[in-house]
């Protein structure tokens, strides 16, 4: 019997708007076509190096705060670089921001992070930026499906 994928998604929720991006990003991993992949959600304080070890892709969601990532995802980032470096090189990844603004120092601060795990990127950023849309949940929603079956169908 083949064992299931681990698709873990850490996301910072701090609102109603975000809580409603990240469960959208899980509905669509969880879609009923995805057959063998399992989907952990954390919270990014509640996530360590044991989850990222034990996953087989991840997708990162955080707030732009103050043109950089929620103190929350850098705290995960701090607690998980040293024990996830040199075991985690190559772990397919994504990650969404929902920006205030335009995202630029957010996505850079995670993609130089990502850079030094040596992560791989498997699709654009998603950038949430502005006022919120309800199109946002829909764009999560569709990140979430597309890396859960990526994996499901051995792509990544």
């Amino acid at each position: 019997m083949v064992e299931n994928k681990r698709l873990l998604i850490v996301a910072h929720a701090p609102s109603p708007n975000t809580l409603t991006l990240r469960e959208a990003i899980q509905r669509g991993a969880c879609h009923s076509d995805i057959e063998a992949v399992d989907v952990i959600v954390k919270a990014p304080l509640d996530a360590g190096p044991e989850d990222v070890l034990a996953c087989d892709a991840i997708i990162l969601g955080t707030t732009e705060n103050l043109g950089y990532m929620s103190g929350a995802l850098k705290d995960f980032f701090d607690r998980s670089y040293y024990p996830c470096l040199e075991k985690t090189q190559g772990l397919p990844f994504t990650f969404y921001i929902r920006a205030g603004h335009d995202g630029t120092g957010t996505r850079r601060a995670i993609e130089s992070i990502t850079t030094g795990l040596r992560w791989k990127l498997i699709q654009d950023p998603l950038v949430c930026q502005g006022d919120y849309t309800k199109e946002f949940a829909e764009q999560c929603r569709e990140l979430g499906m597309y890396v859960a079956a990526s994996l499901d169908a051995g792509l990544i």
